[in-house]
Order: C-alpha cells, then sequence, then structure tokens
C-alpha cells in the first residue's frame, strides 16, 4: 500500500504553526528548527516560503490583523465615525485578546503586512470622509492605535494575587479587595477597557464639534 502523502508545506501551514508557538510560549520560541520539528519537515524547507524568522513573525501578525472586521467603516454599515470606532476597537482588542504575544509585532506598525495596512487605510478614509483633516485623521488612528494594542499587553486585574494576606493594609491601605481582581479579571479589565474608549471617543466628540464651528485646527 502506498503510504500516505503528508500536507505539502504551505505558507499558512507555517504561519498557523508558528502562531500556535507564539500563542503556546511567547515569540522567543519560534525558530526554524522547532517549526519543522512541529511541521515534519526538514527546516531547510522553510526558506522556500519565508527567507527569515522576522519574515514568519510579520506573518503571524499579520494573519491577526486579518481577523479585525472592518465592515463597519463601509458606507452601507450606516455607522458615524464614532460608532464606527467605538464597534472597530472592539473587534480590534478581541482579535488581540486572543493572541497577546504577537502584540510588540503588531506594535511595530504596519510596515508592509497587507492586513495591516488595510486597517490603517480604512481608520484613515472613514475619518477623513466623516470630515475629519488629514492631520487629525492621522492621529486618532495613532491614539486608538496606541490604547487598543496597549489594553492587549497584558491584565491589569491578573497583576494582582489572590491571596488576601498580600496586601497588608499597614502598607497599603486602599488595597484591601485587591486580592479579588483576579477571580474577576474578565470582568475588570473589560469594564477599564469601554471606560476608557468612551472617555476617548468623548473627547474627540468635542474636538470634532469644535472644528465644524471653526473652533480648532483644521490641520
Amino acid at each position: 500500500m502506498a503510504r500516505p502523502r503528508k500536507p505539502l508545506l504551505s505558507r499558512t501551514r507555517i504561519v498557523e504553526a508558528a502562531g500556535a508557538l507564539v500563542d503556546a510560549q511567547g515569540l522567543d520560541a519560534v525558530s526554524t528548527r522547532r517549526l519543522a520539528a512541529a511541521l515534519g519537515v526538514s527546516g531547510p524547507s522553510l526558506y522556500n516560503h519565508f527567507r527569515t524568522k522576522d519574515e514568519i513573525l510579520e506573518a503571524v501578525a499579520d494573519a491577526v490583523s486579518a481577523r479585525v472586521d472592518l465592515s463597519m467603516f463601509e458606507p452601507e454599515a450606516g455607522r458615524d465615525w464614532r460608532g464606527a470606532l467605538h464597534a472597530w476597537a472592539h473587534s480590534y482588542r478581541d482579535a488581540l485578546s486572543d493572541h497577546p504575544n504577537i502584540v510588540p509585532v503588531l506594535a511595530r506598525g504596519p510596515g508592509r503586512r497587507p492586513a495591516g495596512l488595510r486597517l490603517a487605510d480604512a481608520v484613515f478614509g472613514a475619518m477623513t470622509e466623516a470630515g475629519w483633516p488629514p492631520g487629525h485623521a492621522t492621529r486618532i488612528g495613532a491614539l486608538m492605535r496606541y490604547f487598543i494594542l496597549g489594553s492587549a499587553v497584558a491584565s491589569f486585574a491578573g497583576g494582582f494575587v489572590d491571596d488576601e494576606t498580600a496586601y497588608d493594609p499597614a502598607d497599603y491601605p486602599h488595597l484591601g479587595q485587591a486580592h479579588l481582581l483576579a477571580e474577576r479579571r474578565r470582568e475588570v479589565d473589560e469594564g477599564a477597557f469601554e471606560t476608557g474608549l468612551t472617555a476617548l471617543l468623548d473627547g474627540l466628540s468635542l474636538q470634532y464639534e469644535a472644528l465644524a464651528h471653526g473652533g480648532a485646527s483644521a490641520r
């Protein structure tokens, strides 16, 4: 009987394997040797698809960016700029929350990554079409990216231990309930994200109104 054929090596398979390694063990876990072993191939065969490890990580980052919903920026979605940014920010954070270890690569900017560039293009285009001057639209895209990426790097609530004795009132008089944060991690972190997002959008709305009435720079 003929032996079953191994799945052909492809960019998609390499990216999936690398993404799994990053998710499980972090960026430093990715090497051509480990990827080749996970894929059941020889190390040099990877170079038929990617020239370097950095190229592989860039592809993993772009695969995560591709999961971000951009449909809210389409005209048929019928959303104003604020509603679109709100929905997009949550979609972006959801994608990153599933893959926090790749955030440092995404933080470098989109570079030449297709999905990352489509994301930047959609946000900038929606803002300028809504009447934001190009300079403001650029800064809004940067501001939102800083906020969203920062929120995905680590959990605030997860940074506290669930040991009541760890926070002596004599030393930390205002942290008497801090040991409860870890078990409420999702509630606290998602609430913090929504609080910050609302504050950002409220501030931008004030700037938008000022621009409409000629009370702010149009740069």
